[in-house]
């Protein structure tokens, strides 16, 4: 196969301003290309894309982050499959759900919203991405592992080397080896902190990790290590993406943008569209366990898939009216959004679902909600700039408002 005839290539300068014509242009008439640059085959129909990531059939693996993200991670999750899989997401689920959630987690996202939002509370403007929505998972989940403030500034940089890495496309070797270095300074950083916290265990994520067992199997020093490097990167850079995109998509739409705030119940819903109109990550990647038909040909065994999200989501063939941001639509389901029985694919599908999307779900809504209590006039100020950047991940650059301060 050879690349794209009909559409711009995805490491171009015009798709990196606007994806969404070649997403189209793709499903419509190139289902199925081999993509040189990235060596893989990209598909972009929800069917097949919902299948890659359902994988019923043991016809896709994971195999692929152990080049993808083994190097600045080590190995996690991702790459497991069957028992080891299922054991090891058995170990750290339970941090992410029920009692464990509501009572630890949540008190630590509503002190980091509130902390954050009280920098401009009362200044009457504000860019809701540089002073809100980029810090604000960082720091939930510093806390939440229990680490002094004081580190994270080099957190986030470390945190972006990671997605930087993981997303290079393109292979350039200064990104590759910037997120190289980042491994090796933060595993020098969080080993020490995680073996002083075996012997000092506290009531955090952290200290849950090093006594976690389940079928008399445990986490390593560097099991721990690698599921925080993991956690920052999937979990903070998908909520910062989500939380200005909510925004940003919200503030074009002023009757929608009225509703939520005049019932905060529908945030769940303005979130679950927002995964679905402008997901955080456009492209996750599977490895072809076999050779496998899919929509435009086959995909040969061993072969890199990159499966396209953003394409995905907005096949007309699944919603109606794909391109419209609408928080009402009906082939949406708000209530399964964030599990493995979600409609949309921004989480990925079936064992391999995000284990932090509730997380996610409890920081959006109780950011938004703060958000809206603090600015309960939002409008866009002068420089408002909702465009988005980013091709692997995408999300507002910018998003400058003004509100009317309503003090504390």
């Amino acid at each position: 196969m050879t690349a794209a005839r009909n559409a711009p290539d995805i490491l171009s300068q015009e798709f990196a301003e606007n994806p969404y014509p070649t997403y189209r242009a793709l499903r419509e008439s190139e289902p199925l290309i081999w993509h040189e640059a990235t060596q893989s085959y990209l598909i972009s129909r929800y069917e097949d894309v919902a299948r890659a990531f359902k994988d019923k059939e043991s016809l896709f693996t994971t195999d692929n982050y152990a080049w993808q993200a083994e190097p600045v991670h080590g190995k996690t999750i991702l790459q497991m499959s069957g028992r080891e899989h299922a054991t090891r997401r058995a170990l750290v689920a339970p941090a992410f759900r029920g009692n464990e959630l509501r009572e630890k987690v949540l008190p630590v996202i509503e002190r980091n919203a509130r902390e954050l939002i009280d920098v401009f509370r009362d200044t009457g403007s504000v860019d809701l991405v540089s002073g809100f929505a980029s810090h604000f998972p960082i720091t939930v989940i510093a806390d939440m592992f229990g680490l002094d403030r004081s580190g994270q500034q080099r957190i986030g940089g470390w945190y972006r080397a990671f997605v930087a890495f993981i997303a290079n496309l393109s292979g350039d070797p200064e990104c590759a080896a910037a997120g190289e270095r980042a491994q090796v300074e933060f595993a020098a950083y969080m080993l020490p902190i995680i073996r002083n916290r075996r012997d000092h265990l506290g009531d955090d994520l952290l200290s849950a990790l090093c006594t976690a067992e389940v079928d008399g199997v445990s986490m390593n020093d560097e099991d721990i290590k690698a599921f925080c490097s993991l956690l920052l990167t999937a979990g903070a850079e998908t909520t910062d993406k989500a939380i200005a995109g909510l925004f940003s998509n919200l503030l074009a739409n002023p009757r929608q943008l009225a509703a939520v705030r005049q019932d905060r119940g529908l945030i769940e819903r303005a979130f679950a569209e927002t995964l679905r109109y402008s997901p955080p990550v456009h492209m996750i990647m599977r490895q072809a366990a076999t050779d496998v038909a899919v929509s435009g040909g086959t995909i040969p065994a061993g072969a890199t898939v990159t499966c396209l999200i953003g394409a995905a989501n907005r096949d007309p063939d699944r919603y109606e009216d794909p391109d419209r941001f609408d928080i009402f639509r009906t082939d949406l389901t708000a209530t399964t959004a964030f599990s493995a029985a979600a409609d949309h694919l921004a989480f990925a599908l079936g064992r391999h679902f995000c284990v932090g999307a509730l997380l996610a779900k409890a920081e959006v809504e109780i950011a938004t909600n703060q958000l809206l209590d603090a600015m309960p006039d939002i409008r866009p100020a002068e420089g408002y700039d909702p465009a988005e950047q980013g091709v692997f991940t995408r999300g507002p650059k910018s998003l400058l408002v003004e509100f009317t301060p309503t003090g504390r």
